[in-house]
C-alpha cells in the first residue's frame, strides 16, 4: 500500500496535474510582468529602456510557459494515459493555442533580436516586432480570458500549503530560476536598451527639427 500510495503521488507531481499547476504558477509573473510591459507602451520615448528590459526579463519564463503547455499536447496527442484522462481545453481554446504560441514565439524572437542587433540594423525585425504584436495581443487577451478563473484554484494548493513530496518545491523553484535567469539576461542587454533609448530620443529630436 504505501508504494502504491507513493506511485500515485509521483504521478500526481510529475504528471498530468503537476503540470497544469507548473503551467498556471508560471502565469502569474507572466501577466505582473506583461501588464508592467504594456505600460511602456503608453510612452516608448519616455520607457524604451524599461520596454527592453522587461521584455528580456519575460523571455525565459515565455519559454517555461512554452514548454509545460507543449509538454502537456504532446502527452495528450501520443495517448498517455494520464493526460487523456484529464481531458483537453475547450476546442476554441486548442484551435487558438497555436496561433498564442506562434506569435508569442514572434514576438519575443523579434524583440530579443533587435535588442541584439540594436537600432540602425534591424534587417526587418521591427516590422514583424510590430506585426506579430497586433497578432499576439488579441489571441493573448482570449487566451487569458480563457484561463484566469482557473489560476487561483491550481495555484492555491503550492503558493498557500506546499509541501514535501508533493512538487510544490520543485515547481516553485522552476518559476523563480526563470525569472533570475531573465532578471541576469535583462541586466546584461541593458546597454542594448540605453542604446534604443537614445536611438529614440534623436528620431524625435530630428522629427521636431
Amino acid at each position: 500500500m504505501p508504494r502504491l500510495a507513493a506511485r500515485r503521488e509521483h504521478r500526481r507531481v510529475a504528471g498530468a496535474v503537476g503540470n497544469t499547476r507548473l503551467t498556471a504558477l508560471t502565469a502569474i509573473p507572466l501577466l505582473v510582468l506583461l501588464a508592467a510591459e504594456g505600460l511602456t507602451l503608453l510612452s516608448l520615448q519616455s520607457f524604451l529602456e524599461w520596454h527592453v528590459f522587461l521584455g528580456m526579463l519575460l523571455v525565459p519564463l515565455v519559454v517555461l510557459k512554452i514548454a509545460s503547455t507543449g509538454y502537456r499536447f504532446v502527452n495528450y496527442y501520443t495517448g498517455r494515459r494520464e493526460y487523456v484522462q484529464a481531458g483537453p481545453p475547450p476546442l476554441f481554446l486548442r484551435l487558438l493555442g497555436p496561433l498564442v504560441v506562434a506569435s508569442t514565439a514572434a514576438l519575443f524572437a523579434s524583440g530579443v533580436a533587435l535588442a541584439l542587433l540594436g537600432p540602425g540594423r534591424t534587417f526587418g525585425m521591427l516590422l514583424l516586432h510590430k506585426a506579430s504584436f497586433v497578432i499576439w495581443v488579441g489571441a493573448l487577451g482570449l487566451h487569458v480570458l480563457g484561463h484566469i478563473a482557473r489560476i487561483p484554484g491550481l495555484t492555491a494548493p503550492d503558493l498557500r500549503r506546499p509541501r514535501a513530496g508533493t512538487g510544490s518545491s520543485i515547481r516553485l523553484a522552476l518559476v523563480a530560476s526563470a525569472i533570475v535567469v531573465g532578471a541576469i539576461v535583462a541586466v546584461v542587454t541593458l546597454p542594448s536598451a540605453v542604446q534604443w533609448a537614445h536611438w529614440i530620443q534623436s528620431q524625435w529630436l530630428q522629427g521636431e527639427g
